[in-house]
Formats: C-alpha cells, structure tokens, sequence
C-alpha cells in the first residue's frame, strides 16, 4: 500500500496553511498533529501476531507485548491511542488483554508477617531466634 497520496494530501494542507513556510514555534505541534499511527491493516497485523503467539487457554496479551509489536509496526515509541485500538481489537475477537501487566498484586493474607512461631508455608516448621535479622554486633562484642 503506499502512501503518497497521503503525503501529498500532507504537503498540500501544509503549503495552504503555511504559504511563505513553516515557522520556527510551530514545528512542535505539527509534529505532534502528524505523528504516527497504525492504520487498520497494521492494527489486524498486530492483533493477528499477538493471538498467534498468545499462550493457551488464551492467556491474557499484555499490554507490554502488545506496545513491543506496535514499536516494531512504527519505528517509534508505541502511542496510547494505538494501544487502545489493539486491545479493542482483540477484546472483539474473543482474547483478554491486560492493560496493566506492572502493577504490583495486592497484598494477601499470605503476605503478612508472620509470628516466630508460626510454620513456613514450605513445611520448614517455625522460625527460631536464629532466623531473625540481627544488628550488626559492637565493637565490645567482636571481642574472644
């Protein structure tokens, strides 16, 4: 598919608006008008290799593989908004996604302390006084 079409639409709308050229301050929010974006064909093409590489049953697609594939689609930093397109895409075609793959699990029963002597959960049986931390000992201490 090309786009030259595209591209001359872009330089066409930039000559109309900027007769004598672009100036200097208005380089940024062109740019950002401009960015990047997947078209539809490259949003199925990314969708399409995330389900094919998706663990079974299906496991949920990250939104960190997902960002990995769009990268590798535009050569840059993966947009939110293409994210957003690639996770509606997948959530249509039956496959879960997890949109927030970093965010720590929340704190469990399992992960409060434990008394000295409650057994470990590997079978280990309880903790001594030997298990705990220990300051590091004093110059007197260091002593035969």
């Amino acid at each position: 598919m090309s786009d030259r079409p595209l591209v001359a639409r872009i330089i066409a709308w930039l000559r109309a608006g900027y007769p004598q050229g672009v100036p200097d301050h208005d380089y940024v929010p062109l740019l950002a008008i401009l960015r990047r974006q997947l078209s539809e064909d490259e949003v199925e093409h990314v969708s399409g290799e995330l389900i094919n590489e998706a663990a079974p049953p299906p496991e949920p697609i990250s939104k960190i593989d997902a960002g990995v594939k769009i990268s590798a689609v535009t050569q840059e930093l993966p947009h939110e908004a293409d994210l957003v397109r690639v996770q509606q895409y997948l959530e249509e075609h039956g496959f879960p996604f997890d949109d927030s793959p970093l965010n720590p699990p929340s704190p469990t029963d399992s992960d409060a302390p434990r008394s000295s002597d409650e057994p470990f959960p590997d079978g280990r049986g309880a903790r001594s006084a030997s298990d705990e931390p220990r300051d590091p000992p004093t110059p007197d201490e260091d002593q035969p």
